[in-house]
Order: C-alpha cells, then sequence, then structure tokens
C-alpha cells in the first residue's frame, strides 16, 4: 500500500532518500553538480513529504518559499525499483496541494537537461519552461518550469 507523510528535513527517511538522489546527480551532473549542490540543501526544509510502500520509503520531494505566491519544487526522488509507477506525479500532486493549502499560487522548478525523465514528468503535470530563474539564469544545462497551482 502507498501512502505519505508529511515532515521536514529532520525526518531520517526523507534524509536517507536525499542522500541518494544526491549521489545519482552527482553521476549525471559531473563537473556542474557543485555549482547546483550549493542550491539544494536541506537544513530547515518545512514542507517535505515522503512516500512509503508498506514501510520501505520509496519516495521524497519538498518545497520551500520562492517569493511572496510562489513555492520551489525541491528535493525530487524516487527510488528506482518504483519508478514508471506514477508515484512522481503524486509527490508533485501532494507538494502542490499542500502549497495551495498555504495560498500560493505558483510554483516553480528547476531541473537539470541530464534529467530527461523529470523533464517529462513536469510537461507532464502542466508545467511550462519559462526563463532560467536566478541562480541558474547562466547554466547551459538547467531548465525551469512554472505552473499556476
Amino acid at each position: 500500500m502507498l501512502y505519505y507523510k508529511r515532515c521536514s528535513s529532520d525526518n531520517q527517511n526523507f534524509q536517507e532518500l536525499v542522500s541518494l538522489l544526491d549521489a545519482d546527480l552527482a553521476l549525471r551532473d559531473g563537473d556542474d553538480n557543485a555549482f547546483y549542490a550549493q542550491f539544494n540543501g536541506i537544513v530547515e526544509l518545512k514542507n517535505c513529504v515522503v512516500f512509503y510502500s508498506d514501510e520501505t520509503p520509496v519516495a521524497c520531494g519538498a518545497f520551500k518559499r520562492f517569493n511572496e505566491d510562489s513555492v520551489e519544487i525541491k528535493r525530487m526522488y524516487v527510488q528506482p525499483d518504483y519508478r514508471g509507477k506514477g508515484i512522481a506525479s503524486k509527490v508533485l500532486l501532494v507538494l502542490e496541494k499542500w502549497a495551495k493549502e498555504l495560498n500560493y499560487t505558483y510554483s516553480v522548478l528547476e531541473t537539470g537537461l541530464r534529467q530527461p525523465e523529470a523533464i517529462a514528468l513536469y510537461k507532464k503535470n502542466n508545467y511550462t519552461v519559462t526563463d532560467n530563474y536566478p541562480p541558474y539564469e547562466n547554466m547551459e544545462n538547467s531548465v525551469c518550469f512554472k505552473k499556476v497551482l
């Protein structure tokens, strides 16, 4: 059975999943990884979710305030054995719903060209490509998205 828990970045399962995400991104991003890593810290993230299959943590995501009416989606990850089952879209939907509860109007996010499955996920969930926002404006590997919640 798939279910989720809202949490903060203090959650041990969230931290473990983010460690797996960071290892994957280090391989994909290569020389660019140090640049991206500085913006992907999880200290004091208040709006995180962990998805579980039975008792196994299988996916995570988070958001943080971007500006007065927008959140930035961060730290999206699904364990490899659980990919292709729609879990990432469920994580995204839960985060968007939570952001709407907090009266945010938009969601923004950044992903990389070396993550084609992430790009496909966001397009499938009605995100549109937008100009790269700071600090990603000069990163050729970055693709930024925006969605009205």
